[in-house]
């Protein structure tokens, strides 16, 4: 018999087969994959918390543009009730309507609300110094400077983000492409929101276009509703500040319109201005400024929201106010302006998403008990 070598041990060994393991390169390893997932869905959560950090002034633009649209889209659907006209018409109506409106203001009204706007700088300024001074009779420990500087300071302290924004030309540059992204959005609004499915998966659309149309129905019916509160707290004040002789009647409506865009605090803001004004021509005149506050702000209120708004999202007064302060002080002006509509459709979508795993519970309970 013939004895091998170690040699020859050696290579009959190699030879052999072994039970090969996996190795940390191999990515079809369940416990690799998995652990891959995780990290994915970690670094994908890190990039889009910085994405909006970063992106966050152009996100709010974008989100602007979509309230806007939902806004043109709601005035072409209105006037579509009474006009069969074709819907490019009916849109390019709207925005020549409004654009009309916007001129005759600025034509008309332009020059005398400049006047009035200078004095109410210095009639804000001479009641702040007033109440400083009664403050320091009473014995209150606070200087009439020191409210002189009250609304500057609060302004100041918002929109540390995005305070080029604030500024007035970075303001209507901001309202510009809104207004240009709103314009396109409202004019196809099937064709971007079939773009945005296509990147969803197949099991996905329906559910992503029914969220579409509840919140496209929300926006609608809160715009509607925000819009008619303004012409009415508007033109309201105006008319009746008029007629009770209150100074700067015209500018302090149309403030108390633009202002009502941003519930809650808009309407503060507003009421400080109309008291203050008031009250700097008479006593009689203030209290009759604070009636006319209080009266326009329950027609608004207790009226117009919960005939329109109300009835697509009721929203909570202090979920409002918080998302205000929050989004204010992070974005400046449009956060401010656009943290009620972004939180509307935020609730829609929660509420549909809650709406769905409820239906699939049921029909789990219902297998099982079959």
């Amino acid at each position: 018999m013939r004895k091998t070598t170690n040699n020859e041990d050696t290579v009959a060994a190699e030879e052999t087969p072994r039970a090969e393991t996996v190795g940390p390169t191999e990515f079809y390893d369940p416990v690799i994959r998995t652990e891959l997932k995780k990290a994915a869905v970690w670094i994908g959560m890190i990039t889009l918390v910085v994405g909006i950090i970063f992106l966050a002034q152009p996100i709010l633009l974008i989100l602007g543009g979509l309230v806007l649209a939902a806004m043109l889209d709601g005035g072409a659907r209105l006037l579509g009730r009474i006009l069969p006209w074709p819907r490019g018409l009916l849109l390019a109506i709207v925005i020549m309507g409004v654009s009309a409106f916007l001129v005759w203001t600025i034509i008309f009204a332009g020059s005398e609300l400049v006047g009035q706007a200078i004095r109410l700088q210095s009639t804000i300024i001479s009641q702040l110094e007033r109440i400083g001074i009664l403050a320091e009779e009473t014995g209150l420990a606070f200087e009439s400077v020191d409210l002189e500087n009250l609304g500057q300071q609060i302004f100041n302290s918002v929109g540390r983000v995005t305070a080029a924004v604030t500024s007035a030309i970075g303001a209507l540059g901001s309202m510009a492409i809104m207004l240009v992204l709103s314009i396109f959005i409202a004019a196809e609004p099937r064709m971007y929101e079939r773009g945005v499915a296509w990147m969803l998966p197949l099991s996905e659309r329906e559910q992503f276009y029914g969220n579409m149309n509840k919140i496209g129905f929300t926006l609608r019916r809160l715009m509607a509703g925000r819009l008619l509160g303004m012409a009415v707290e508007g033109f309201g004040t105006w008319i009746l500040l008029w007629i009770g002789g209150v100074p700067l009647a015209a500018l302090l409506g149309i403030l108390t319109g633009l202002l009502a865009f941003l519930p809650n605090i808009g309407a503060i803001i507003s009421g400080v201005l109309i008291i203050l004004v008031g009250f700097s021509g008479g006593i009689e005149t203030g209290f009759f400024a604070l009636g006319v506050y209080l009266f326009v702000q329950f027609v608004d209120g207790y009226l117009i929201v919960p005939m329109i708004a109300k009835r697509a999202v009721d929203l909570a007064p202090a979920l409002v106010i918080g998302a205000q302060i929050l989004f204010g002080t992070l974005f400046g002006i449009i956060g401010l302006a656009l943290a009620d509509p972004i939180i509307a459709m935020i609730k829609v979508a929660l509420e549909s998403h809650s709406q769905r795993v409820r239906g699939h519970s049921k029909i789990q309970n219902s297998t099982i008990k079959a």
